[in-house]
């Protein structure tokens, strides 16, 4: 299940006995550990109740034997077990756990399922591994190890669940943050879950009521003035050209690699090309139609990809599109500087 699966789950019901916390995302994960804990103990109860353990330092063995004895002075405990990736078998055991031979520690995990002790919730917490890429063997086998465990899954964000958290955190912080601001967190802080949140807590302060400008995450946050290419795609499509060439500046001083830059600006562009042949007359339309064919689409790329749509005609679309092509050239072959090539770009479409 997904973490906002597994919240509403603990709205309605008692948390299962056994859980598998999987997957690198640390923000939500630790949304789902203080609602957990909450759901599994009264204050007064945390101190005895609540215990943890590390598969680096005690066997699994030891853990499934703690969870199992009676503890006097705690009747409901929640037992958090760190760095479960450890009790996968390595070397021989993990050829022979391909193999299917013998029963092992996942048998141990299917007997304790079983049977759980009444008031205890076991929960084993695998950061270390990804969902996809190169962990994702690793990832399969340590699901298949622990089969008996209710799953909770912590993907790393896309970027429409990024800006999601933003504007979720911002609100219970009271802070201003709008879709386009939100966007552009998202993109500068790598879809990184707890910096949305660090960087959420600094512009609470920093702000201190007022709304967030891009200026604001500008000054704030690592990087982003990378973040500034997204900017140049509005000031292209205001025809700014002043704006434009002060973002170039910006670009450049932050040491931006501008064959990237072009090469997202001639995705917007394409999209909204596609977008004005479609005749689609909304962003909510933008969104619908890249969704169906499959391509990422979130609400603020949508808008983003209309306004470019309704503020170009076709034909100067297609024609940006040809000058990017040319930007792109001109920085592949013997040249002064991709500044020269940006900037007659920026006056080709601005004129």
């Amino acid at each position: 299940m997904t973490p906002d699966q597994f919240l509403r789950e603990l709205e309605r019901k008692a948390p299962p006995p056994l859980l598998l916390f999987a997957g690198p995302e640390d923000c939500l994960r630790r949304r789902c550990r203080e609602t957990l804990l909450r759901k599994c103990l009264a204050e007064e109860e945390r101190d005895q109740g609540y215990v943890r353990h590390d598969l680096e330092e005690v066997t699994l063995g030891e853990v499934l034997d703690d969870a199992r004895s009676f503890a006097l002075f705690a009747p409901r405990r929640l037992i958090w077990v760190a760095s479960a990736e450890a009790a996968l078998p390595r070397g021989r055991g993990a050829a022979d756990e391909e193999a299917g031979a013998g029963g092992g520690a996942p048998e141990m995990i299917a007997q304790y399922a079983q049977d759980p002790p009444p008031g205890v919730t076991l929960v084993f917490d695998a950061r270390r591994w990804d969902f996809e890429g190169e962990d994702k063997t690793r990832m399969e086998r340590l699901l298949k190890f622990y089969s008996a465990a209710a799953v909770v899954e912590f993907r790393r964000l896309d970027a429409r669940q990024a800006q999601e958290l933003a504007l979720d955190l911002a609100a219970k912080r009271g802070l201003k943050l709008g879709r386009r601001e939100a966007e552009l967190l998202a993109a500068v802080t790598a879809a990184d879950g707890m910096r949305i949140e660090t960087e959420i807590e600094k512009l609470a302060l920093y702000c201190a009521g007022r709304a967030v400008t891009a200026d604001d995450i500008a000054a704030l946050v690592p990087d982003a003035e990378e973040s500034t290419v997204f900017e140049l795609v509005d000031a292209l499509a205001r025809r700014d050209r002043a704006r434009a060439l002060d973002l170039l500046d910006l670009l450049i001083r932050a040491g931006e690699y501008l064959p990237l830059a072009l090469m997202f600006l001639e995705g917007v562009f394409r999209l909204a090309l596609a977008a004005r042949e479609q005749k689609l007359r909304t962003a909510q339309e933008v969104q619908s139609y890249f969704q169906r064919l499959g391509l990422p689409m979130w609400r603020a790329r949508a808008e983003q990809i209309h306004a470019a749509a309704a503020r170009f005609t076709a034909a100067q679309l297609a024609a940006g599109i040809e000058a990017i092509l040319e930007a792109d050239s001109g920085m592949k072959s013997t040249r002064p500087d991709d500044r020269l090539v940006m900037e007659r770009f920026i006056l080709k479409l601005t004129a």
